[in-house]
């Protein structure tokens, strides 16, 4: 067998290219720690985000509850079913007022509050099916009604069914329930937020969507029973509430309606 002829084996790389590849690794894996625990680590789901996605179910619940409390306003969009009865709303809550709309099977309407000033603008079918229980023509009187803002006495079954839809504490406190043992997982998007979801008795009792980013909000949350899917957005921006003009309000004292439909 002859001898290998000196030189003629695999060279070992010179100083320089071996320093040069051994930056290359090294800086390949500098930029892959940036989204992973390592070189040929697994993802972090939880990078750059507010913390919330290590924390239990009921820690999560209970900072997006403090966050929603704390927060001055907040728009409000989607479904609710409430007493047998299904609402699409769109309201920009405040503190001390809220404006938006709401629509039912039989009609859409108007509502703002101003303090304890509770404004409805509907049209004159809507103020014919409230006012039925009086006499007299309650057609005649709903005409007068269409288009203008009604100003509704407190003590009006009115107020009384429709205030709180511009209550931000009440009508968040009714929303926010989950019902039963809390679980959380489920990563999201929502508009381009990620979220967290929790779920409250494996998703039959409602799944509630908290940001990941910046403060935990509660942003989507599908009510239990399949009563409705409400949106969170815009919190803590500013919502202008205005009285309507004086040519546009009709203000009926102590009573408008006839009696609860």
């Amino acid at each position: 067998m002859s001898a290998i002829p000196p030189g003629s084996g695999p060279r070992p790389l010179p100083a320089a290219r071996r320093t040069g590849r051994a930056a290359l690794v090294g800086a390949a894996c500098t930029a892959l720690a940036v989204a992973l625990t390592g070189c040929g680590g697994e993802g972090d789901p939880d990078a750059g985000t507010n913390g919330m996605g290590k924390l239990p179910a009921a820690k999560i619940e209970a900072k997006a509850r403090a966050a929603a409390q704390r927060a001055e306003t907040v728009r409000l969009s989607g479904s609710v079913v409430s007493q047998g009865r299904t609402y699409k709303l769109d309201m920009s809550l405040a503190k001390d007022g809220a404006k938006g709309e709401l629509t039912t099977k039989a009609a859409a309407f108007q509502l703002l509050r101003i303090g304890e000033a509770l404004y409805l603008k509907a049209d004159a079918a809507f103020w014919a099916g409230e006012k039925s229980g009086r006499s007299g023509a309650p057609g005649q009187a709903a005409g007068k009604l269409d288009g203008k803002y009604v100003k509704v006495p407190a003590k009006d079954p009115v107020y009384q069914r429709f205030s709180g839809f511009t209550d931000k504490e009440t009508l968040l406190a009714g929303l926010l329930g989950l019902h039963g043992k809390l679980t959380a997982g489920d990563r999201g998007d929502l508009g381009g937020v990620r979220t967290i979801r929790l779920a409250a008795g494996a998703g039959s009792g409602g799944t509630l969507d908290v940001s990941l980013e910046g403060t935990p909000y509660p942003l989507r949350l599908q009510r239990a029973g399949g009563a409705g899917v409400v949106r969170m957005a815009d919190w803590g921006k500013r919502v202008d509430l205005k009285a309507p003009d004086k040519d546009q309000v009709v203000d009926y004292g102590a009573r408008i309606s006839g009696g609860d439909r």
